[in-house]
């Protein structure tokens, strides 16, 4: 009977924490994936990417794309319009590459970046 008891007190405390843990919320946050192609369009690899909102002027997070051409970034929940851009030794080549992005909540959204260009910075 003793055991039973032992038992049962172990089993509610164990309810007690997976309830606990439950409360916990993870921080929300939006995502902005991207891909960089190249004229051919295939990914690439290496190329140095800038995030900022577009009411400012200054890039707030700085990135590199990864073997698959591939890059990812976390931006706070809230509707704001953020620009994405590769810097790129062509200003105006960077600049056609350039791409708008709308986050209204905790969403994703997928981009592409298409260069004109071969060349590109990397870092």
């Amino acid at each position: 009977m003793r055991r039973l008891s032992l038992l049962l007190i172990a089993l509610a405390l164990l309810a007690g924490i997976s309830t606990a843990s439950e409360k916990k919320k993870l921080p929300e946050y939006a995502l902005i994936f991207g891909t960089v192609f190249d004229a051919q369009q295939h990914p690439m690899p290496g190329v140095k990417i800038k995030i900022r909102r577009a009411d400012q002027k200054k890039a707030k997070w700085e990135l590199v794309s990864d073997r698959r051409g591939e890059f990812a970034q976390r931006l706070p929940v809230g509707a704001a319009d953020y620009v994405i851009r590769p810097e790129l030794k062509d200003k105006q080549a960077a600049e056609k590459a350039e791409v708008k992005v709308h986050i209204e909540k905790d969403e994703r959204q997928d981009i592409a970046l298409h260069l004109i260009e071969q060349e590109h910075t990397k870092k």
